[in-house]
């Protein structure tokens, strides 16, 4: 599989040999020894390109998914024998502390609680570090993270506001669309890191986390649409208004469908009763 996700990606056998530190003859072997066993053709091959037939395309994907359970499974092991009392929890700086505070302390007080390791992420960055076991639980927050071959508690739901320098002309309105965030506001959205660490697309500043968005924002360089609850952040030199045909954002608790630490259930059930105390 690893061989084949270098070919595949490479789209050449003499580049993927040299990343993969091996000679191009057992590679190439190696992959029509992968077409034998699956009975499809993964690769066409010319004399001057290779190119990935729609079974290659499938199997990149699928390949990859399975390479990246393996090296997740291969952290967990590693971090259970190292540290087996402890539980990781990632989390985006910023989002959802409120409930973060009183999520450690309602965990801390339960009887055989364990020591919780909060690593804070920049956005997006949580949901990889749970794939990949270096967290064992997180908070990620729809449509924002993908939450897709995960187990998840939903904690609660909020609407979205969109954050302007205070003076804007649009900052004493009783509500915007999205559509005149776009238009109307003479601001641009800020761009984000991609998944990967893929530059972001779009004509807005670039930022990495909330301080730098916030600060471009009073400078009047940006405006974002962000969920209500990061209000307690923004300063005298920002305004909100409500976007009500924004997409609703739901804080989950995620965790790996295959996990078996009473830890994480301990966890999750706690989130789960403070959820239902809270009314929301």
């Amino acid at each position: 599989m690893r061989y084949f996700v270098a070919v595949a990606e490479e789209l050449h056998f003499g580049r993927a040999a040299r990343r993969l530190a091996m000679a191009q003859p057992p590679l190439s072997r190696a992959i029509q020894r992968l077409e034998r066993r699956l009975g499809v053709v993964l690769l066409d091959r010319t004399a001057r390109a290779v190119a990935l037939t729609e079974a290659g395309s499938v199997l990149l994907r699928e390949a990859r998914a399975a390479l990246d359970a393996v090296e997740a499974a291969e952290r967990r092991t590693r971090r259970a024998a190292a540290a087996p009392s402890g539980v990781v929890l990632a989390t985006k700086a910023g989002a959802a502390g409120e409930l973060l505070a009183k999520l450690l302390e309602a965990y801390a007080a339960e009887p055989g609680a364990v020591a919780v390791e909060v690593v804070l992420c920049g956005p997006g960055e949580q949901e990889g570090l749970l794939r990949d076991g270096r967290a064992d639980v997180a908070l990620l927050q729809r449509p924002f993270d993908t939450t897709a071959g995960l187990d998840t508690e939903d904690l609660y739901t909020e609407r979205q506001v969109v954050v302007l320098p205070a003076g804007h002309p649009l900052a004493g309105r009783p509500h915007v669309s999205m559509a005149e965030v776009t238009t109307l506001t003479g601001l641009p959205l800020p761009r984000w890191p991609r998944r990967g660490g893929a530059p972001p697309d779009g004509p807005g500043p670039q930022v990495r986390d909330h301080t730098q968005l916030f600060q471009l924002i009073a400078l009047g360089r940006a405006c974002a649409v962000v969920p209500e609850s990061l209000r307690v952040h923004l300063r005298d030199d920002h305004a909100t208004v409500p976007v009500p045909d924004a997409p609703a954002v739901t804080t989950v608790i995620a965790w790996p469908p295959h996990s078996r630490s009473k830890a994480v259930a301990d966890l999750v059930r706690t989130a789960t009763r403070l959820r239902g105390a809270s009314g929301k």
